[in-house]
This record gives structure tokens, sequence and C-alpha cells, in this order.
């Protein structure tokens, strides 16, 4: 019974050293000048580096955001490219200060793994790409297929899932890195490949033949993708969080990088709060007042970050689907900052 109450009082010591030592985010950022983010090691419109080196993509554009909610300039961040397998393990040890890859937010993750969904960036499906000569119309012809997965992945577990109640047989080949299951896939070594249908629209636009690649139908899940942060720090969950929020309720009212300037001169309150022209959400938040003007102004609204990394701008052409605003038949969704 002694050693039991020792164990218990060391977890509970542990416990607390950990939450003290994750509550240290914020004061740790700003010390040393910028924002860790950890990222997809390469998918197109999310995260992924051009010719000269430089990131972008909708996730990126998610870290630009907190840096300049931190410091008033967006371009103070650095990104450190994370496999599915090394994600969370890089957060939870302080490798990185937010985990901006796209990540689905479950139960599991915002509990037992000791991290925290701070929103939601993009509401995404699972589906499953195959060749077109293989003259499939749906997922549930692939009876007895060899399908191509990334490990530790939310996908991997729908996958099962979804074959097992379907009653469909399915010979998994798993594989962590994401280029070597682009090269498994197209050589014929699957039949199909399977992730989020965002990630498959993406991947097909690096194929030497994309219109050799069909995204059948079906939707295996469900998929919140979004930024996470370690549990017990709530002033760097708070930044993370309404640094997203204001990408959004600057699109609902009509804030963009271009005419930010002229809505400094706007009589909605709601808009005089975005932008700090009304002060105390920078102060509620310990940041600079103009933390919101300064997002839009240098990164622009969340409908122009999809619109060039995702939407009709760039090269995937998706539509916005339930990432529209939510009073434009989408779910996407801000609280009010007030």
């Amino acid at each position: 019974m002694k050693f039991l109450k020792l164990a218990a009082v060391g977890a509970a010591l542990l416990t607390a050293s950990t939450l003290a030592q994750a509550g240290t985010t914020f004061d740790n950022v700003k010390k040393k000048g910028f924002v860790q983010c950890g990222v997809s090691t390469g998918v197109t419109g999310f995260s992924i580096a051009d010719s000269k080196g430089q990131w972008q993509g909708l996730d990126i554009d998610m870290c630009r955001a907190i840096a300049a909610t931190m410091f008033n300039d967006a371009t103070k961040f650095k990104v450190s490219p994370l496999t599915s397998q090394q994600r969370f393990t890089a957060l939870q040890s302080g490798e990185i200060d937010v985990l901006t890859r796209n990540t689905t937010q479950t139960l599991t993750r915002d509990t037992t793994q000791g991290m925290l969904g701070a929103g939601v960036n993009y509401y995404d499906s699972q589906g499953v790409i195959v060749r077109k000569d293989l003259n499939i119309k749906s997922a549930k012809e692939l009876n007895g297929a060899t399908i191509c997965v990334q490990p530790g992945t939310t996908t991997e577990l729908n996958l099962a899932d979804w074959f097992r109640a379907n009653k469909i047989e399915f010979k998994p080949v798993v594989i962590e890195k994401l280029d070597e299951v682009l090269r498994a896939f197209q050589s014929g070594r699957c039949d199909a490949f399977t992730t989020d249908k965002s990630g498959l629209a993406g991947s097909r636009t690096t194929f030497e033949h994309p219109d050799n690649y069909v995204i059948l139908p079906e939707e295996f899940s469900k998929e919140p993708l979004g930024p996470m942060v370690r549990q017990g720090d709530e002033q760097w969950f708070n930044v993370v969080r309404w640094s997203l929020f204001a990408l959004v309720e600057a699109e609902e009212y009509g804030i963009t990088s271009k005419n930010v300037d002229e809505m400094l001169k706007s009589t909605n309150p709601n808009v005089q709060r975005i932008l700090g022209v009304t002060p105390g959400m920078g102060k509620n938040l310990g940041v600079d007042e103009k933390w919101a003007y300064n997002i839009v102004k240098q990164v622009g609204n969340y409908g122009e970050s999809f619109d060039r990394n995702l939407g009709d701008a760039s090269v995937m052409k998706l539509p916005r689907g339930l990432n529209q605003q939510w009073n434009k038949g989408g779910i996407m969704y801000a609280w009010p900052i007030r």
C-alpha cells in the first residue's frame, strides 16, 4: 500500500511537472523569436516547399497566422517536416510548438495522448484512388485488393473499419513515407491508395499522367483537420485557436488583405473588435491589439488562403464544399471575437 501511495505521488508530481513545462510555450516562443510548426513532409495545397525552398499551403498559412499574432510578423516561423508517426512525439517532446500538419482531431488524441485540437481549418473525408484502367466505379468492388496506407494514422484504422463493415477483404501495404507510398501505388505494387480526399487530389497533381487515376465516390470517414497543441498550456492554446478564428471571422465580415486598411474605418462593432480599433481582445490574449489586423494584412483571410492553396487559383481546383462559410452553405464557423 505504501508503495502504491508513493507511486501515486510520483505520478502526480510527474504530471504537474509536465503541465508546468507545457505551460511555458507562450513565453518560450516569445523568447526565441519564432514559432516552430510541425508540418507534413509534402502535401500539395497544405504544406509543400517550392523550387526555392519556400513553404506554402493552407497549414503553412496557419503557422504564419500564429507568427503574426505573436510577433506582428508572419515570417517569424520555422517548419519541421514530420511523418505521420513522428508528429505526435515531436509535439509531446517540445520539439515543435504547434502541430499545423493536416491532422485529424479525435477523442483519443484530445485526451490520452496529451494534446488538444485548437479548431478545424479543413473539413475532409477519407477516400481511395485507383488507376482508371481497372474500370472500378466503387470501393465496394475492391474485394481482395492490395491497398497502400500510411501507419500510425486514423486512415489505417478507418480503412479496416470500412472494409470490415462492408464485409470486404483487402490486403494492406503499409508504408510510412508518403513519397514511397506514391511510388508503390504508381508502380502497381498496390491496387489502390487511401488517405484524406484532399491528399488524394493533391498527390494526383504530381503524377505523370493525372487523368489516368480516379478518386472513388465513397467517403470512409469524417476527417476534421486542424492545429494541435500540448495540454496544460491555456494561453498558447488560445493564441493558436483564436489565430484560426481570426482568419475565418475576417472572411465572414468581408475583411481581406487588400481592403483591411480601409476596413479600419468601418463602423461595424464586430469589425472594430477584430481589427483592434476597439481595444481589449489583444490584451486578453497577451498580444498586440492589432494581432488580427496583422494576420489579415500579411496572410489574408481564410477564403484567400483556401483559394490560393486549394481553390480556383491553385492546381488543386477543389470546391469549398463544407469549408465554405456557414452562411453560404458550408460549416466553417468561428466563435465571435468579442
